[in-house]
């Protein structure tokens, strides 16, 4: 294993922001992270595990170990008639992932296509899309447990799933890295309702006998229209997360914007997408500090020449502030930070 030194930050997430890591190593088996934390341990420095850097954000230095998870694997353990069931490395890129098993005629998480990043990420905020979350399909994973030093098994009702939510992601019981995933998915044809943009594009495509390569193509195409590619300009993916509002608060906001998009949730809140707000809230295509609200889609930030933290920090201000003004509604970060 070579432990690099001084590495930009930028260069390891897709938003380009941060200063640099004081290390930076990747791990391609158990063995190599177990190795990572005990180097990270005996040099008294924190340490961060990263996969593809699509959902992360560094702001300034990290004076610690960045840990590149990269252990691969892709192995069918059990199939019936109705499903098939497999073990998937963190390492493995997530959407060649879900394409192989799209291809496989499987069903489940084709929603979930052209999500960058890795496999192992998708758990620690329960990464979802078009109506589909990682919590659907997962079985258990094997993660190393840095609380205890061992190798452990989590079913998916241990790993506390909610609205872009797990124990990975919650700072007071986050001390699992992720391993590898077991997934079932299912032989059966994906059946409607579906996501209401994804329903659209389905009507207006004339699409009627739906599979999961038919879903899966278009959820691409419908990204491809909304989303920019990261390589080509930098980005975090969806930077808000779609607010979860009391019902008081949510009759309130429908009285005085009735066609506000929104979903009743099985916990008695209601979901707003984030996007329709910042838009109404007038700031799309709004840009200042070097970045951008992507004129094409108002729940993306974009890094046109920022340099740093403070600038995204004072950027995104302004926009929960507006939104805030004009709804009553605190918008909350989707990215985690470094």
């Amino acid at each position: 294993m070579q432990y690099r030194e001084n590495v930009p930050l930028s260069t390891l997430t897709t938003m380009r922001l941060g200063g640099v890591a004081k290390y930076v190593v990747e791990a391609v088996s158990a063995d190599d992270l177990v190795a990572a934390i005990t180097f990270a341990r005996g040099h008294a420095m924190p340490w961060f595990v990263l996969g593809g850097g699509s959902n992360v954000v560094a702001r300034g230095n990290y004076d610690g170990l960045i840990i590149l998870n990269r252990v691969r694997g892709f192995e069918k353990l059990a199939e019936d008639d109705v499903s098939a069931t497999y073990r998937i490395g963190a390492g493995e890129i997530w959407d060649s992932v879900v394409e192989r098993l799209v291809e496989a005629g499987l069903s489940g998480i084709e929603a979930m296509s052209a999500i960058p990043g890795y496999t192992g990420s998708t758990p620690i905020q329960n990464v979802g899309a078009y109506g589909q979350e990682i919590a659907d399909t997962l079985i258990e994973l094997e993660a190393y447990d840095t609380a205890c030093d061992e190798f452990v098994t989590l079913r998916a009702e241990d790993c506390g799933f909610s609205y872009r939510n797990s124990i990975f992601k919650n700072p007071e019981t986050r001390h699992h890295i992720v391993l590898s995933l077991v997934l079932r998915l299912s032989k059966e044809l994906p059946m409607p309702p579906f996501y209401p943009s994804l329903a659209k594009y389905l009507e207006d495509s004339a699409l009627v006998d739906v599979t999961a390569a038919i879903i899966r193509e278009a959820v691409v195409a419908i990204r491809s229209t909304i989303l920019p590619d990261e390589k080509e300009i930098a980005n975090a993916g969806s930077f808000f997360k779609n607010p979860l509002v009391d019902k008081a608060l949510a009759e309130e906001v429908l009285v005085r914007f009735p066609d506000a998009p929104h979903w009743d949730m099985p916990t008695g809140k209601t979901k707003f997408a984030a996007g329709w707000l910042i838009d109404q809230a007038g700031l799309k295509g709004y840009s200042a500090y070097g970045l951008q609200v992507y004129p094409k889609n108002a729940l993306v930030v974009t890094n046109l020449c920022a340099q740093t933290g403070d600038d995204l920090d004072r950027f995104t201000a302004e926009i929960i502030a507006a939104v805030y003004e004009k709804f009553g509604i605190t918008l909350e970060q989707e990215p985690e930070t470094l």
